[in-house]
Formats: C-alpha cells, structure tokens, sequence
C-alpha cells in the first residue's frame, strides 16, 4: 500500500480504526528557507550578470523575474514559456517577447534536482550566468540557503502511455513507471564524431542524491572549431575554460580534464533534467533519448501536454479527499 501511495504523491503515516487501513499524507511542496545570490558572465552574451534565488509563494511553481526592465516583469518556467532553444533554452512572456531569459536549464536542474518546487528567480540581465558550467554551485546556493516543506501538498505529472519525438537522429521518449515505481528514471545516448568523446550512455534513476554525486558537476562542453562561428553569430561571448570544456578531435584542451570520464553525456542527462522541469511538476515515469538537445527536450513536452491521455495530474488536495 505505501508503495502505491507514494506514488500517488502521499505517503503513509499512521493507521486508523481497528483494521489495516492508512491514513494518506499528502507530500508537501518544498521551498526555499531564505534568498540567496550570485553574479557571474552570461554564456552566450559574455555581459556581466547577477541572479538571486528567492523563497516563492506554495503552490506557484518557479518564475523568472527581471529586475533590470521596467516594472521587474516575471515570466513562468513553464515549457510553454520556451521561446527559443538554439545552444541553450530561453524563456519569454508571448505578450511582451522583450520579457525574456536565457540559459535557463542548468539552474533549473538545480531546483528539480534537489525537489524544490516554488522559488522566484530574479536575475538583472537576459540571461543566467553560466558559472563554472554546470548545475553544482546553483545546487550549492540551494543548499546554502535551506529547503523547508509548505502546506501546500505537491502534484506529480504520471505518464500515462508512451511519448516519442524524432528530431533529425536524435529522439526522446517518455513512457509510464514501472509497477511500483514512482521516482523518474533516466537513460541517454549520445555520439560525436570528436575522438575525446564518441558514444557514451548513461543511465539513473534521480534521486537528489544520485543528482548532486553523478550530473550536478556535469559542465557544458563545446568544440575547438566551432567557437569562432558560435561568437560571430552572437553566441558563446562568455564562454572560456572557466566555464565550457573545450574539445578538440581526440583531446581535451582544459587543463585540468575532465571530470567523469562520460562527463559529457552526464551533462546531456543535466540538461534534459533541466528542461522537463519546465513541466511544472516532477515527472513520475521513465525517459529514454539518443542526442537530445534543448530543442527534442521541450518537443517532447509539447507533445505530452498536446493530448490529456498521455499524462494524468497525481496527488494534491483532490486526489487526497478522494482517496481518503
């Protein structure tokens, strides 16, 4: 019974009367304790940033907030908030398109990673800083700033029968959780021609443990020969060993190596976590995909949300009264 309620989105406390029946609890929202900021270089802009993660309301999700423009104007985190997806996943407001942000995913793995579902993000550029690459120093100032439970119990989005999308040669699938399985579990494939990387799988089920040990410090990787393109197309201006790890052919050019030696699916896996936590809720399923990128990503959002049987709304108070 625990089993089946929890992945509900309850969990057992306590029985009731003189028979075996449970009392369900619902799992409550989590949030964060206090703000907390940091400041760094925009990826893609090479501008000067700051970003503070600040405690949201229960029950609002994630936002995006712009303090630099007139008005501090806010915009969901929500995959139908996905204005554009070349080399990193941007958010805009469709009324007012200037109300945009971009390389959102890795703070946004963060926050799924370490289950926190409400916050406000205000940051004073069009874009997150990039920091060392990775989700792991966001994930550090999640930590730093505390995690605490609402009373505002949590909704999980349950996949309900597979959703495949084909992007070119790459593709990504959703498909319902084993039988008493309610986590998410996760398995890519990636190939590049370049010989420091060629083909690499890797395969978790996410936990926030096995999130912060195993993709957190996965950083964002680019290629020798494509940077100068990358910067004449107004991309990557920021970018620097600081902060990417650079490929070129069979070797890598950081100093320092790698860090995992898959670390570049590990980053992959990083940012397909990243961007299906655009769905506004965990997923309770099973993931599969060969050379994703933040284009399949949101795809294959756009195409379980496009039909209300592939998914199914569990836990909250509505599910609770009914199974109480």
């Amino acid at each position: 019974m625990d089993g089946v309620l929890s992945g509900l989105g309850f969990r057992a406390v306590g029985l009731r009367g003189p028979g075996v029946s449970v009392w369900p609890a619902p799992v409550m929202r989590r949030g964060l304790k206090s703000a907390i900021g940091c400041s760094g270089v925009g990826l893609h802009s090479g501008a000067a940033v700051s970003l503070w993660l600040v405690p949201g309301v229960p029950g609002e999700g994630i936002a995006v907030r712009r303090v630099d423009l007139p008005g501090a104007p806010v915009v969901a985190a929500r995959w139908d908030r996905v204005a554009d997806t070349r080399m990193c996943t941007v958010l805009a407001d469709p009324a007012r398109p200037e109300v945009r942000v971009g390389t959102v995913e890795h703070v946004m793995a963060a926050l799924a990673g370490l289950g926190v579902d409400d916050a406000l993000i205000e940051v004073d550029g069009p874009e997150f800083p990039i920091l060392d690459g990775s989700a792991a120093e966001f994930a550090f100032l999640i930590e730093c700033a505390g995690i605490a439970e609402s009373d505002v119990p949590r909704e999980t989005i349950e996949i309900m029968r597979p959703v495949r999308v084909v992007d070119g040669a790459g593709y990504a699938e959703l498909r319902p959780a084993g039988a008493g399985d309610d986590g998410f579990a996760m398995a890519l494939a990636i190939e590049f021609a370049a010989g420091a990387i060629g083909r690499q799988n890797f395969k978790v089920d996410l936990t926030q443990e096995r999130f912060i040990s195993e993709l957190a410090r996965a950083r964002t990787f680019t290629f020798a020969d494509e940077v100068e393109a990358l910067q004449a197309a107004g991309l990557a201006r920021g970018g620097s060993l600081a902060n990417a790890v650079v490929v070129d052919g069979a070797r890598v050019v950081n100093p320092e190596g790698l860090r995992f030696a898959d670390e570049f699916v590990r980053h992959k896996l990083l940012d397909v976590v990243g961007d299906l936590a655009l769905a506004g809720a965990p997923i309770v399923g099973r993931f599969e995909g060969a050379r994703t990128g933040h284009r399949i990503n949101n795809m294959l959002l756009r195409a379980v949300f496009a039909d209300a049987a592939n998914y199914r709304m569990a836990g909250g108070m509505t599910e609770l009264a009914a199974v109480a």
